[in-house]
């Protein structure tokens, strides 16, 4: 790695917690410039402008939620296993490296719909990448007989997004973490009842 690639991959290190947290929006060069040490000079001189640095910090805690979830289901070994460490993961996501803040997804998400489409379309290859990773679960466990032939595989996907994506913004903004616990027993429940 040069000189040059480690010191982008130390300004997005530093700063994606910040974006994550802040939003594109909320994050000043202020931030940028604390977080990292580094001056205007230095940070602009490596990326072009916020925005890069932001799609930069989008993609590096969106990998960090990626690997956790791959670790985890490699050591599964049927698809029902392999669904559920979705609600094992974001249900204890604080016992793993995950991102500060949380999900990039829902922050990123909400932060972005309707005001960077850049981000969004981030967002939006992320969602459409997990759905297709869920559907490619579920026509694995259709193809080995662990679940029927019925099951419409992108219908579990997208609710198994919703559901998890939604139990976990309700609980962020009201601060209670049980209803994140409820939302994800429900997920539980769900991929358990699958046949």
């Amino acid at each position: 790695m040069s000189k040059a690639e480690k010191t982008r991959a130390f300004i997005v290190e530093k700063t994606a917690p910040i974006f994550n947290m802040k939003g594109y929006a909320g994050t000043s060069l202020t931030d940028m410039t604390e977080a990292t040490g580094l001056t205007k000079g230095s940070i602009y001189g490596n990326f072009e402008n916020k925005d890069e640095v932001a799609l930069a910090a989008f993609d590096h805690n969106l990998q960090k939620v990626k690997s956790i979830i791959k670790a985890e289901m490699d050591k599964r070994a049927i698809c029902k296993e392999k669904l559920l460490v979705y609600v094992h993961v974001y249900d204890n996501f604080l016992h793993y490296p995950f991102p500060e803040g949380g999900c990039p997804v829902l922050n990123t998400a909400i932060d972005a719909d309707d005001t960077h489409p850049l981000l969004r379309k981030k967002v939006v290859d992320a969602i459409i990448g997990w759905k297709d990773v869920i559907i490619k679960l579920v026509e694995k466990g259709i193809a080995s007989k662990e679940f029927g032939d019925g099951l419409n595989a992108e219908q579990v996907a997208l609710t198994l997004i919703a559901m998890i994506e939604g139990g976990i913004m309700i609980s962020k903004v009201t601060g209670k973490v049980h209803y994140r616990k409820a939302v994800m027993q429900s997920v539980a429940d769900y991929i358990t009842g699958l046949k």
